[in-house]
């Protein structure tokens, strides 16, 4: 679980909601149905209906956990580089891979697929998973753009229900709180829910891509014979500083 995600977002409200005091009288139907209601039928307008039904799916993991740590994939990569050199690839099966990427490649070096159809292979999930998230992701900021819009849309209403009972003073007070309350729930969803969804989506498919980049070219190492001892120094600039010395200190380097 992503702990910074689950703390940041309940942090946020917990504030918000404790500076309002006494919740009630930012609590309003209209405007929740034109901001709510219409921001994720807006929404479901610019989508496609597969991408709206798993929205849901692709917001839960903004609060999973993040990618494999760069730094264990170099340890595991030159493991198995060391028993593809001593006992050969067919030594590989059976291998316990957490990873689905690496998992892929070693599969495909023990059926003894070519070097240049393994690379293309993996460089082009790669693409996919990169074009899935980002797909993920832009529908999070698209509805980040649509709620604020609505919270207008709704104080416009409000405004125009004001102005047309001036003559009810009763009325007045119901038809501010619509034109205040849309612009308040636009802001808090783009805001604290939306945008800080898409932005953290954005971060863990950074990494992703950036691991499987990196089990390419330690596979491909593989598939060229390479020595696992410079493996580490291969890939170590795939990884910052104090991670790559983890990384070489795992490796007894």
């Amino acid at each position: 679980m992503d702990i910074a995600a689950v703390v940041g977002l309940i942090g946020a409200f917990g504030l918000i909601v404790m500076a309002m005091g006494d919740p009630g009288p930012f609590v309003d139907t209209a405007s929740v149905l034109i901001v709510f209601g219409g921001s994720i039928m807006a929404t479901l307008y610019r989508s496609t209906l597969p991408e709206f039904i798993g929205f849901t799916k692709v917001m839960g993991k903004t609060f999973g956990g993040y990618p494999d740590k760069p730094e264990d994939l170099i340890v595991q990569l030159a493991e198995l580089a060391t028993i593809a050199r001593k006992d050969g690839m067919i030594a590989l099966e059976g291998q316990e891979i957490k990873n689905k990427f690496l998992a892929k490649g070693i599969s495909m070096l023990v059926d003894g697929t070519d070097g240049k159809l393994i690379r293309t292979s993996l460089e082009r999930e790669n693409d996919q998973m990169k074009s899935r998230h980002g797909a993920g992701a832009g529908f999070f900021e698209a509805w980040a753009e649509i709620a604020p819009a609505m919270g207008m849309i709704g104080t416009l209403v409000g405004l125009v229900l004001m102005l047309g009972n001036m003559s009810d003073p009763k009325a007045i007070g119901p038809a501010m709180a619509v034109a205040l309350l849309t612009t308040l729930y636009g802001a808090l969803l783009a805001n604290v829910v939306l945008i800080p969804c898409a932005m953290k989506l954005k971060t863990k498919s950074s990494m992703e891509a950036l691991n499987n980049e990196l089990v390419i070219e330690g596979v491909m190492f593989i598939n060229d014979g390479g020595n696992p001892r410079i493996m580490g120094d291969m890939l170590g600039s795939f990884l910052d500083g104090k991670a790559r010395e983890r990384a070489m200190a795992a490796m007894g380097n």
